[in-house]
């Protein structure tokens, strides 16, 4: 079995210093690369995370700048190369013109959820529009079960109210 070598331990401190001196001189070449100064701030800090896992052996290979800088400008392209993707993407489908807002009936339903307590309201939101059964809003919510059926009889009722009251002056939904 082959002996593994153990690498000297780099200190806090010392990732400071080089993170100091090297971080500023990585960003204006990355920003060369990349032609945008904030994506290139990205991509070396990203790049420093990274090597902050691997600080002993990359300080130990002796060319930690060189490693960093190779890290982010893979980063730089992964990056080109999404965004490149993504905008292929809308070409092919370019998105609509105009999306259509809110039916007259989510309208009411919206202002009429919001006429009752935070927490019936959560629970016939969750319950009822995110479509969880009633053990999974008690675990969403941190409630019993029984104090989320509760809940979700009294805003139900509640709800029935408004609703109905909002017809009758209305005509309509």
């Amino acid at each position: 079995m082959p002996r593994r070598t153990l690498l000297p331990l780099v200190t806090e401190e010392e990732f400071d210093a080089f993170y100091a001196t090297a971080f500023p001189r990585l960003v204006g070449q990355l920003y060369a690369l990349t032609g945008d100064h904030g994506e290139a701030q990205d991509v070396v800090q990203e790049a420093f995370v990274r090597a902050w896992d691997r600080r002993s052996a990359m300080l130990a290979q002796g060319a930690p700048e060189a490693w960093v800088r190779t890290v982010a400008m893979r980063l730089a392209v992964s990056r080109w190369r999404r965004t490149r993707r993504w905008m292929e993407l809308v070409r092919r489908r370019p998105p609509q013109d105009h999306a259509p807002g809110p039916g007259p009936e989510h309208t009411v339903l919206v202002a009429a959820l919001r006429q009752l307590p935070e927490a019936q309201r959560r629970a016939v939101v969750l319950h009822h529009l995110c479509d969880m059964s009633v053990e999974e809003v008690a675990a969403e919510t941190g409630a019993p079960v029984g104090t989320v059926k509760a809940r979700l009889s009294r805003g139900r009722a509640a709800l029935a109210g408004l609703l109905t009251e909002r017809v009758r002056e209305d005509g309509h939904v």
